[in-house]
């Protein structure tokens, strides 16, 4: 249970984070030095303040003590003037006993409250001296008792300590104010040590989003990264240096791959149109088997086609010719072209595209737009069962809450397939996931680049694209691109 206890409290102090835990070192350390100077100052300066009272306390007493044995000595029995008559400040108190008989110079103090050891040393014929809290106010008070034994007397002076109370309460409040004061200061000292010490790792850490956005060309500056992370910044820069080595390696061998399966692709599709057009002279088996190498080769062609233009994406060699379009006429129009790249026997889904829509324009590439629409209605075949609407709305954009900017149009396809899991949202923009989708939705032909080229296109295009659930249960792929907001009058339409 111990064992368990510590680990749990270990676990919870590394869930702090690197600087959260700097500023509470820092903050603990000032607190505990603040605690443990504070009581060592204010108990030296105790001990050396009650040490002196004593010690003044003891040398009055036994001045008084003297002129007491004179005054008896040469029979002055006039007790109470003769304990007025003594060098006693305001603080201070005396009781003669004479005969065994007690004299107090005040009311308020009698033999009794006088600590009972106190005077049984004196009684025994030795001078002592005894702090105590005094009751019932509960103030500490120095008792000094020197026996006369020449007199056959005993003298008792109390000394009361509250000033010296009130000294010691002010130091303390003192102290205790320098200690919230050096504590809040560590912690502040804590915060800028922790700003100071993760800076360094907050350039890193930059650096590895630049790069997770596909900024392959940023690197760390050896001449301005601390000293103590050289090798840090060093080990960085090369892993980003292979990777990028990599990365263009591949994008390389995609593209080669690509153009070098062009040229059989294109005789084979020569030579596959030859023989459709003897198919009727073909036995039916053959025909089947034609039927099957037609399907195949336009999968393998289309395959192509994505692997290049995505090499083109990484290869940052894209064109790009944005035009101003009415959504309307773009929707429809991409919708139809989508569904004749489906074949035969595929159906247009409706178009529902809200009235104030209709007239607004983006700025897009036809041609990339019209490969996004085609893509997502193949994905709706292939595993949602086919489109079932698409829709066109105008919403809000995140920066049009924050600063007032342009809204967005989000064209969304739907399908009444099984969905998408959470888990998978993300994942199915990636290049070649297919995830649990291969297995439970649809025929599976699918090449697992159709959707990761849609998110790129949108990009490309300054868009945001994301699946979500739809009213029917099935998947729901959103695109949500900006609206134009420059000079209309000569856009283009389709």
């Amino acid at each position: 249970m111990a064992v368990a206890s510590v680990a749990a409290r270990g676990s919870r102090w590394r869930r702090l984070g690197i600087g959260a835990r700097i500023t509470a070192v820092f903050g603990l350390g000032a607190l505990l030095l603040s605690v443990s100077m504070g009581g060592i100052a204010y108990f030296t300066v105790r001990h050396f303040l009650v040490g002196e009272r004593e010690s003044a306390a003891q040398h009055q007493a036994f001045a008084n003590a003297d002129l007491i044995r004179s005054s008896l000595q040469s029979g002055d029995t006039q007790y109470s003037a003769l304990l007025a008559s003594l060098d006693a400040g305001s603080d201070s108190h005396s009781v003669l006993v004479h005969s065994k008989t007690p004299y107090q110079s005040s009311l308020s103090l009698s033999i009794e409250s006088i600590p009972t050891r106190l005077r049984d040393e004196v009684e025994a014929g030795s001078a002592a001296t005894q702090t105590y809290p005094a009751q019932p106010q509960g103030t500490i008070e120095i008792a000094v008792g020197v026996p006369i034994p020449s007199v056959h007397a005993s003298y008792f002076e109390v000394f009361s300590l509250s000033d010296l109370a009130h000294t010691l309460r002010v130091l303390s409040l003192t102290l205790i104010g320098a200690g919230i004061f050096t504590t809040l200061l560590g912690t502040a000292l804590g915060r800028f040590a922790r700003d100071q010490s993760l800076r360094p790792l907050a350039a890193v850490s930059r650096a590895a989003v630049s790069i997770a956005g596909g900024q392959l060309d940023t690197r760390l500056e050896p001449e301005t990264a601390d000293p103590d992370l050289e090798d840090l910044t060093d080990s960085f820069n090369a892993m980003v240096d292979q990777l990028q080595e990599r990365i263009e390696r591949e994008g390389r061998f995609n593209s080669d791959v690509s153009h070098e399966l062009r040229s059989p692709l294109t005789t084979l599709a020569a030579s596959l149109e030859v023989l459709e057009a003897d198919r009727a002279d073909l036995p039916p088996r053959s025909q089947r088997a034609l039927t099957l190498l037609s399907d195949d080769l336009r999968r393998f062609q289309r395959m192509v086609g994505d692997l290049l233009e995505m090499s083109r994406v990484d290869a940052g060699s894209v064109d790009v010719f944005l035009e101003e379009v009415h959504v309307g006429e773009l929707v429809h129009h991409a919708v139809e072209a989508g569904v004749r790249s489906l074949g035969d026997g595929a159906t247009a889904p409706p178009v529902v595209i809200e009235p104030d829509v209709a007239t607004l324009h983006v700025g897009v590439d036809k041609r990339r737009f019209e490969r996004v629409m085609a893509n997502l209605l193949e994905n709706a075949s292939l595993y949602g069962g086919g489109a079932t609407r698409v829709t066109v709305a105008a919403v809000a954009s995140a920066t049009t809450l924050l600063d007032g900017a342009h809204d967005d149009i989000e064209i969304a396809v739907e399908d009444a397939g099984p969905g998408i899991r959470p888990l998978e949202r993300d994942k199915v923009f990636e290049r070649f996931y297919r995830g649990s989708a291969s297995g439970r939705r649809g025929t599976g032909t699918g090449t697992g680049l159709g959707l990761a080229l849609v998110a790129e296109h949108v990009r490309i295009m300054h868009g945001r694209t994301w699946v979500e659930p739809s009213s029917s249960g099935g998947a729901r792929f959103v695109v949500a691109l900006p609206i134009y907001d420059g000079p209309t009058g000569d856009e283009e339409v389709w």
